[in-house]
């Protein structure tokens, strides 16, 4: 069964895709350097290339704001220019700072031998997921010996509200964290936002009743997947997930014996004391 929600320490960031972030009255909080950090979200809206303009529109900054900020960026390592197109893109900067990030994340490490055992006995590519605002992000994936299929590279972003992933986290968190991500799907789905909240209202029956999350053909129409919260010690909630073609793994098959297989391997994760 499910065990009780907590509030999570990556709730306390911005929840929306795209959106500012301005805090009132708050003192401590560097306009100038959430703006920079905002010109280099923009590259994660889908293309890799923009320019000032483009990213003026994403962001809702003034254009001579990003000129500033661009130009600086690239002083600094983060975005690189390209003179034929008289665009920017990400730079070696930001893939020093993810790796970082990766490399020292003790779950990830620990949790490997178990993910490669599981994906050999079930055929399955696992997966194990952070959260960034309204996304999960791959922050490892393992494959069954001499499989090609569902190979997602790390920094691969899911759209919370349709994958296993995205209803695990969700799931997990407390009620007042939902309601903010609730408040900010419905300003980033608009008209769709009640096909999405149904979906993750049945995600929340299932995680209540059985411990585990699905997405069947939901995020993509080909595949099956399962997902579960993994609770780490310092309070950050991540997903653990398995995903297979559907031709491979039925739905049937996932709810009735994998999705519960998965459920215990994330317990034996917490109990590594991560």
């Amino acid at each position: 069964m499910a065990r009780a929600t907590i509030d999570s320490p990556e709730l306390r960031v911005a929840s929306g895709d795209g959106v500012p972030v301005k805090p009132e009255k708050d003192r401590k909080f560097v306009e100038a350097l959430s703006r920079g950090l905002d010109v280099l979200r923009a590259f994660s809206q889908g293309s890799v290339i923009l320019g000032n303009q483009d990213i003026a529109r994403i962001t809702g900054l003034p254009k001579p704001t990003v000129s500033r900020m661009t130009y600086t960026l690239t002083k600094l390592g983060y975005l690189s220019y390209n003179t034929q197109l008289e665009k920017y893109q990400l730079s070696s900067g930001v893939l020093a700072l993810g790796y970082a990030y990766v490399s020292n994340l003790k779950v990830r490490q620990l949790a490997k031998p178990y993910m490669d055992e599981f994906a050999r006995q079930t055929n399955m590519s696992v997966g194990l997921t952070c959260r960034d605002r309204l996304h999960m992000i791959y922050v490892e994936n393992r494959l069954p010996p001499e499989a090609s299929l569902l190979r997602m590279e790390i920094g691969l972003k899911l759209p919370m509200a349709t994958t296993s992933a995205g209803r695990a986290y969700y799931c997990a968190i407390s009620d007042n964290g939902r309601k903010l991500i609730d408040e900010s799907m419905e300003a980033k789905y608009g008209d769709s936002w009640p096909e999405k909240k149904a979906g993750l209202e049945q995600a929340m029956q299932d995680y209540k009743e059985h411990g585990f999350c699905l997405s069947l053909g939901e995020w993509d129409r080909n595949i099956n997947s399962a997902g579960v919260p993994i609770h780490l010690q310092d309070g950050t909630i991540m997903a653990l997930t398995c995903a297979a073609p559907s031709y491979l793994v039925s739905a049937e098959k996932l709810r009735e014996s994998v999705a519960h297989q998965l459920a215990m391997l994330a317990g034996d994760i917490e109990s590594l004391g991560v």
